[in-house]
């Protein structure tokens, strides 16, 4: 008997459902509503896709509803595409939402500028349109398409990719990566268009890339810039008179001009200063979002800072700002922050001055474990081998050193090379409750050979270290502490702002900051 039971109540189950016509469905009705009426799909370079956005469809009615057709206005000729709940395309007929339920709609764009010609920018529209007469219902789409200069790799007949020679490993194998060698017409990067560059863009021997105020260099991933033996980078932007648009600064960035991917680190490579190339500047300069901001390998073996950078800003690198190993570095007005490892790292020697800079780690993308500032006289290149090399100079005047942990910088010194330091008037973070350090001399902050007139764990109050603002406020520990000789070299702060008597530590002036 139950077994009857239970096979009569499968068969009622199966009746019923095979009576229900789930697909019945009611035209609609005009009354359809979105999550947005228009779809921004920001700015994105000429023939390269955009991201996918999303927008979602709602039916608020009590009735399942068939929408006869979803396309877009120009059709088939739009350079938008759409994907409506799972099918691709741009014309749809009959799309179901049953009741009180909703559908997504897809929508990605690739626009090719030429199409508008004598355009460097161009505003680009369409439409969703959903239904038809009376009924129809529209939601806008918006891209703001820009020209660009565009430089990559050859890719040859055989399917294989320029590359550009590194080096020798170990085994005598060749260490390669995708690039290519600037000629000379691409030599001089200009602000009429930006540039996207494709892999490594190289910079032959003796020749110099001119970098001219206001030029936007967006790299794609794994891509960058490398100087060889000889080769010069000079981008010298200029001041500009909107804190917002930047007109005039120089800015290396990715090619991913989306507001989610504003602030995201590692989306490039680095610019790489090979061992031997020389004269190197960068000024009004913004450095962001790469891996490595700038590596400075070597000097060119003269006295003369073979890098030399004023009022410029390197963050959001995945690993480190300035990587510099047995350098020479000249540094006023720098501000590098948050790296995934640390901001600044002088290694194996090397000569480095720095007046009125501010470095800085406040990394909250996941665990860091190096502080803002590293300075050593070695390198560790084996489990049995180190090498050594002087330290001549590492002085900081002016400086802010600080961040989120309790030490925010440290020295480690190898006998057998020299190991010359110096902080003066600066503000730092090294805070050593168990006395851990107590022992080591690096660390004795009384001896003014060290350490001149320096300001310890004070708070340098900074605006919003999230989004890499490091203006101080009134009320901060660097406030009035600079040393007036120094900021005689440099009486202008990274804004332009003429420095008081007596000066602040780090890269901007103290300001009053505005209320929420």
């Amino acid at each position: 008997m139950k077994y009857l039971y239970t096979l009569s109540l499968l068969m009622l189950i199966i009746l019923w459902s095979s009576c229900r016509n789930d697909f019945d469905t009611l035209p609609s009705t005009g009354n359809l509503e979105f999550s947005k009426d228009t779809v921004y799909l920001d700015t994105v370079f000429s023939n390269i896709g955009s991201s996918t956005y999303t927008l979602k469809v709602y039916n608020r009615s009590d009735e399942d509803i068939s929408i006869p057709s979803v396309k877009l206005s120009q059709g088939e000729n739009s350079s938008y595409r759409l994907n409506v709940n799972g099918r691709a395309g741009k014309t749809f007929n009959n799309v179901q939402i049953l009741a009180k339920d909703s559908i997504f709609v897809f929508v990605e764009t690739t626009f090719d500028i030429n199409n508008q010609p004598g355009s460097l920018e161009f505003l680009y529209t369409d439409a969703i349109e959903f239904d038809s007469g009376s009924n129809q219902q529209d939601v806008t789409l918006v891209t703001l398409v820009q020209d660009a200069v565009f430089l990559y790799p050859q890719r040859f007949e055989d399917g294989t990719i320029e590359t550009l020679l590194l080096g020798i490993d170990e085994e005598d194998n060749e260490i390669r990566v995708e690039g290519f060698f600037l000629d000379e017409q691409h030599l001089t990067f200009t602000n009429e268009k930006p540039y996207v560059i494709y892999g490594y863009a190289a910079i032959p021997s003796t020749k110099t890339l001119t970098i001219e105020p206001g030029a936007r260099i967006h790299f794609h991933e794994n891509s960058g810039i490398i100087a060889y033996n000889q080769a010069t980078v000079k981008a010298i932007g200029a001041p500009s008179t909107d804190p917002e648009q930047l007109e005039n600064e120089i800015i290396f960035q990715s090619d991913r001009l989306e507001p989610a991917f504003e602030d995201i680190p590692g989306q490039w490579g680095t610019i790489w200063l090979t061992a031997g190339s020389t004269a190197h500047e960068f000024n009004h300069t913004t450095i962001k979002n790469a891996t490595v901001g700038i590596l400075m390998d070597s000097n060119d073996g003269t006295s003369n800072p073979t890098l030399s950078l004023k009022n410029t800003q390197i963050y959001n690198s995945a690993n480190v700002g300035l990587l510099a190993t047995t350098a020479n570095v000249d540094g006023e007005n720098v501000v590098i922050t948050n790296s995934g490892q640390t901001s600044l790292y002088c290694s194996l020697g090397g000569t480095y001055n720095f007046r009125h800079s501010t470095f800085a780690n406040y990394w909250n993308r996941g665990f860091r474990n190096f502080p803002a500032v590293i300075i050593d006289n070695s390198l560790q290149v084996s489990d049995t081998e180190i090498l050594i090399a002087d330290l001549n100079q590492a002085s900081f005047s002016n400086c802010i050193i600080y961040g989120s942990e309790p030490r925010e910088f440290f020295l480690n010194k190898e006998d057998g090379a020299a190991f010359n330091i110096n902080f003066k008037n600066s503000l730092l973070r090294f805070e050593d409750p168990q006395g851990q350090f107590a022992d080591n001399p690096l660390f004795d902050f009384s001896n003014s050979d060290l350490y001149t007139n320096s300001v310890f764990n004070q708070d340098p109050v900074f605006f919003n270290t999230e989004i890499n603002q490091l203006y101080i406020s009134n009320e901060s520990g660097a406030n009035g502490i600079g040393d007036p000789a120094t900021s005689q070299l440099a009486p202008f702060d990274l804004l332009g702002t003429p420095r008081g008597n007596p000066s602040d530590a780090g890269a901007y002036e103290s300001i009053i900051f505005p209320e929420d």
